[in-house]
């Protein structure tokens, strides 16, 4: 592979990364829609698990199973799928339970900033002065869209239990993503999406049977159903695929940035699709946000190489 074709592949992943934070924006409209007709942790294990369904499929069809480097690294595997997938999604909507969504969202909105510094304690993933105001400037931007720009909102907010279970979801995360970049070496991106995503998968359906629900799925409407393939399609196979290659080719830190944006898409597409409307703290929240992403993300050294010709 020569160089043009090193930076182009390089490009082709920033671009790529940017449907993840449009598919999982729009997960939250769909999810919250679905929640109301089944209960947490049957809509994620159906997510999941017809996830999974196509995963295997789309793998068996590439023939990308390789038994002996799964044998090999189950451990690590199975690490990613009890906190990538079943972790996650448990705390989440645990902590949910018991708080209210703004401070979800704030809490949540830690994810890039505490996989950032696990990718560079742990992993010797390169800190700069530009990843810090890029982090910086997403974490503010993220705090003015999701409080409104209110200080009374920020003043008054208090926070319980719930909180300290969304704080588990954050650590999840975190593992997932950092112990993903030593786990997946060597491995293709969709064989570890789809291993961890049915095992995961697995979990949340015993967690399901404790919750109770599944007598409900007979009166699922067809709008949850359409739901429930957007969210296994896009916003699990795509964007885990994606995520995933994400994190091996420009590492945790940077792959991380682009969560930043979830909130973001989120509210765009509650404007366009349920007729919110946008404040002008939206439109300053955006911009900062956006901005501090492409600051995190950027790397002037390569702008530098490209230049002058030298590899970099």
């Amino acid at each position: 592979m020569n160089n043009k074709e090193k930076a182009e592949r390089g490009t082709s992943i920033y671009l790529l990364l940017l449907l993840v934070p449009l598919f999982w924006g729009g997960a939250f409209g769909a999810g919250k829609h679905v929640l109301t007709e089944i209960p947490p942790f049957l809509t994620a294990t159906l997510r999941f698990g017809l996830a999974g369904l196509i995963l295997i499929a789309w793998l068996t069809y590439k023939k990308g199973w390789d038994l002996q480097l799964l044998k090999a690294r189950w451990k690590g595997m199975l690490l990613l799928a009890v906190t990538g997938i079943f972790g996650y999604n448990a705390f989440f909507f645990f902590g949910l339970q018991f708080t209210s969504a703004t401070n979800g969202s704030l809490v949540v909105a830690m994810n890039p900033v505490s996989t950032t510094l696990a990718a560079v304690i742990f992993l010797g993933e390169a800190w700069s002065r530009r990843l810090g105001i890029g982090m910086t400037l997403s974490l503010i931007g993220l705090l003015v869209v999701i409080t409104g720009g209110s200080f009374e909102t920020v003043r008054s907010m208090s926070f319980n239990a719930g909180d300290l279970l969304l704080l588990g979801s954050v650590v999840s995360w975190s593992i997932y993503s950092t112990v993903g970049k030593v786990v997946m070496r060597g491995m293709s991106s969709l064989l570890v999406t789809t291993v961890t995503t049915v095992a995961g998968a697995f979990g949340l359906f015993i967690g399901s049977l404790f919750e109770g629900g599944w007598d409900r799925l007979s009166n699922l409407s067809v709008q949850s159903g359409f739901e429930l393939v957007y969210m296994a399609v896009f916003a699990t196979v795509i964007a885990f695929v994606i995520w995933n290659l994400g994190i091996q080719r420009i590492g945790a830190s940077k792959t991380s940035a682009y969560v930043n944006l979830v909130p973001i898409c989120a509210t765009t597409i509650a404007v366009l699709l349920y007729g919110e409307q946008v404040t002008w703290a939206h439109g300053i929240g955006v911009v900062l946000t956006i901005s501090g992403v492409l600051l995190s993300t950027s790397d002037p050294s390569k702008r530098i190489g490209a230049k002058s010709g030298v590899r970099v």
